[in-house]
């Protein structure tokens, strides 16, 4: 296949119009292959990754079946997001260890390809569990983990953890290298994060959420994070999670080599309004909004595509920047930036061609092949 014409987004991050071949499931320098699309006025850009979302259109990764993995996939496919890491939520070993076998069995053959699992829980803090569900919280646990790591077949890339609990900062010494470490749902202060981040943790999971916000007195974790160039953040730009001043600002102290782009999406993305689940909890959706019984806002409503279109469109911040966020730094994040996150040859043909004028997808190629 031969795609011409596109503004094509190159790994120094701007566009240029060159021609990209593909052969069979990755890109090639040439191709035999006598398909030519035409890109004019379009933006070719990387398949993007969500490295935290639990669900849509009706399933959940922790549904713990193969098929609400692959109708995630299809879904997520058809959005741009061609390459996933779907998040658990806080909940019982057993519960967590079946969910990993079923990840471990997954065949990979349809949709968007599984590479990985964010293990978002148990091990996060009560008084700010957000949307996790109280009753499975358990304190920080090496073998615990490994255990469903092992049952995975060590699938698990990221793994949320409050630093103030007892025993986290161990734990984060003990497994720093066999996991990216992700400061979660927690109480702690400036110096108590920066404890963590000295010990081997270097991500943050949705920040500003679940966490004490940015203060001139306490800057919490959001100033920690800040403070340290080799921590990366994640960020909801669902329109509802962050005020849009707040995200741009978060760009001003971040930089965009620093910031993934997340959705957090849960089951009703991609459905009407009404009553869903999050965590054996019950979620009610309206619009883009999802909200517990008692108000908590729990995951969103929006792909991730629809969020970095929501970051450009709506927020200011500049295309170049919003692909690299969703695309580029998540498939470094979790390591497969080696076979995914931009379009140079030897790489897997994800790719995605979006409307010039209004980002919409024109056509999305997943290994190769238009779907």
């Amino acid at each position: 296949m031969k795609i011409i014409n596109a503004k094509v987004y190159t790994e120094e991050g701007t566009f240029q119009e060159i021609d990209v071949y593909t052969d069979g499931e990755r890109i090639a320098n040439e191709s035999n292959d006598e398909v030519v699309i035409d890109g004019k006025g379009c933006y070719l850009i990387p398949g993007l990754t969500d490295i935290h979302f639990h669900g849509c259109m009706g399933h959940d990764f922790c549904d713990g079946t193969p098929e609400a993995i692959e109708a995630m996939a299809l879904y997520e496919a058809s959005c741009g997001v061609t390459t996933i890491v779907p998040a658990t939520m806080t909940l019982g070993k057993e519960t967590l260890l079946d969910i990993c076998k079923a990840a471990a069995a997954y065949p990979n053959q349809k949709g968007a390809i599984l590479c990985g699992i964010n293990m978002e829980g148990p091990f996060v803090s009560l008084k700010r569990k957000g949307a996790q569900n109280g009753d499975y919280i358990h304190k920080p646990d090496v073998e615990m983990f490994r255990e469903l790591n092992e049952a995975s077949g060590k699938l698990v890339k990221l793994l949320a953890i409050a630093p103030e609990e007892p025993g986290a900062l161990e734990c984060i010494r003990e497994l720093k290298d066999e996991v990216v470490l992700s400061v979660a749902h927690t109480t702690a202060n400036y110096e108590k994060t920066k404890e963590a981040f000295l010990a081997g943790a270097n991500h943050v999971t949705h920040l500003y959420n679940a966490m004490a916000g940015l203060s001139h007195r306490e800057p919490g974790v959001v100033g920690a994070a800040a403070d340290d160039e080799h921590v990366e953040v994640e960020l909801i730009c669902d329109g509802i999670h962050i005020h849009p001043v707040t995200v741009r600002q978060t760009f001003k102290m971040f930089g965009d080599d620093r910031i993934i782009l997340i959705s957090d999406s849960m089951e009703a993305t991609g459905m009407e309004d009404g009553e869903y689940s999050l965590g054996g909890q019950k979620v009610v959706k309206k619009g883009n909004l999802a909200t517990l019984e008692n108000g908590t806002i729990a995951g969103s409503a929006t792909n991730l595509m629809d969020c970095m279109r929501t970051a450009v469109q709506k927020m200011g911040i500049p295309l170049e920047s919003a692909i690299k966020c969703a695309a580029v730094n998540p498939a470094k994040s979790v390591g497969i930036y080696q076979d995914y996150g931009s379009i140079i040859p030897g790489k897997v043909a994800n790719m995605v061609l979006l409307k010039e004028d209004d980002l919409s997808i024109q056509e999305v190629f997943l290994k190769g092949e238009r779907i």
